[in-house]
């Protein structure tokens, strides 16, 4: 592989974009291709008649490291783009959880023997269950569902509706009947009982296009590399002295040392279905199973705040609500998450925002009825997370090919630090073929 041959990457979203700012670190000439005006991927600011509204609202955490690194590099400040704090479970009336500020596992022990709302068997159960997910022991089993794990710790089932089970969704995005046991532990593991603050929670204050995909073209655009909105790859020819690029229905005549597919998985299987040698990676992409993301933006009069930024719901179909105007927003402006599915997808979007204004009723009483409501369903926002899944590696059967994406081989689930993480590991694959 030619270092000096420019390296072309299909997809500006955070996995293509990281992999674009590491290769360009390591000295490699980088052209950046995406589809869409918007870079950030299935995690972007959209246009809604005149609102600008993320597709989604992400939760960060201390331990997604590799993010802050590469927002840092290109001149993205986490310190101000992000709202940290403790780890924070916030459920009105039911249970309040806060992490104290002491090295782990201190901070976890003494936010249970201080939190309200829990018997002190749920908070011993939930020790017992720590304790369990932290021993090198739990990954050397079998993967099974979370589910199993709950029941054979003798979970109660309050705890796994207050605690368990929205951590899982929230990270695995998978119902706890059929998440992968071993994922979750991962994502505990480093989050739980890494540094002091790896558990804090860390929430967007601007849009999620801004936080880092911007951010990252401009700064690649100043160190003289090429990035180009608004044009679709549709096909990759490898030939003998190169991979060309079909630009919509025209084969384009430069000729890159490689090539980057940092698409959502689905256009990545499209665009490895002419490649008899990449057949192993499309089978193991089409094998994948997919679930939503919703949310529901609810516009009231701005007097109208959150305790928190982030609250708990407990028993509707919201998960999750959090007070855009608490972070960078309009006031009076809510965002309610569902993650996976469920019951909600047989909702018409008018219905289930009504729904849902029901439930932020019971928490803030008086609430008015809103303004405006906005759903967005991502259908396939991530992988479904469950045991012994199949994920492809960074390299192809390919020379030269490779993938990147929140969906690639890792030991976390698909969230934006594994997608960012799958770019820096692809850009790692590069610079080693390039020196054999």
């Amino acid at each position: 592989m030619n270092r000096a041959t420019p390296i072309a990457i299909v997809g500006a979203g955070y996995a293509g974009l990281s992999c674009a700012v590491e290769l360009a670190l390591r000295g490699f000439p980088v052209s950046v291709f995406e589809s869409s005006r918007t870079p950030g991927g299935r995690a972007r600011v959209v246009t809604v008649g005149s609102l600008a509204l993320d597709n989604g609202q992400h939760i960060l955490l201390g331990a997604y490291r590799e993010t802050q690194r590469l927002m840092r590099r290109v001149g993205a400040n986490p310190d101000r783009l992000l709202l940290r704090q403790p780890l924070s479970l916030h459920y009105p009336g039911e249970m309040d959880l806060v992490a104290a500020p002491f090295v782990p596992p201190l901070n976890l022990l003494v936010g249970l023997l201080r939190a309200q709302g829990l018997s002190w068997a749920e908070r011993l159960a939930a020790l017992r269950l720590m304790s369990a997910l932290r021993s090198d022991d739990f990954l050397r089993r079998p993967d099974r569902p979370l589910a199993a794990v709950l029941a054979e710790t003798r979970q109660p089932a309050r705890l796994c509706r207050l605690l368990w089970e929205p951590l899982c969704v929230s990270a695995l995005n998978t119902p706890v009947q059929s998440a992968s046991a071993h994922v979750f532990a991962n994502v505990l593991r480093d989050a739980l009982f890494g540094d002091a603050r790896s558990a804090d929670m860390l929430l967007p204050r601007t849009d999620l296009t801004r936080l880092f995909p911007q951010p990252a073209i401009e700064w690649l655009i100043r160190q003289g590399h090429n990035v180009l909105l608004g044009r679709a790859i549709r096909g990759i020819v490898h030939e003998a002295d190169g991979i060309r690029l079909r630009v919509e229905g025209e084969l384009q005549p430069e000729r890159y040392a490689g090539v980057v597919i940092a698409t959502a998985p689905w256009h990545a299987a499209a665009l490895l279905a002419d490649l008899p040698e990449a057949a192993t990676e499309k089978a193991m992409i089409d094998a994948l199973a997919w679930e939503p993301i919703v949310t529901a933006y609810l516009a009231y009069p701005p007097e109208w705040r959150l305790a928190a930024p982030m609250v708990g719901l407990c028993g509707g179909l919201g998960q999750w609500v959090f007070d855009r105007g608490q972070l960078g927003g309009p006031p009076g402006l809510l965002a309610v998450v569902i993650s996976a599915s469920g019951r909600h997808q047989a909702l018409q979007r008018d219905d289930l925002a009504q729904t849902l204004h029901d439930e932020l009723a019971a928490l803030l009483p008086g609430l008015p009825a809103p303004q405006w409501t906005q759903v967005i369903a991502e259908k396939r926002a991530t992988f479904s997370c469950v045991p012994g899944l199949s994920r492809p590696l960074a390299q192809t059967g390919i020379d030269g090919l490779f993938l990147c994406g929140d969906y690639t081989q890792s030991p976390y689930p698909a969230t934006l630090e594994s997608a960012v993480r799958s770019g820096v590991t692809c850009a790692q694959a590069i610079d080693a073929a390039s020196r054999k």
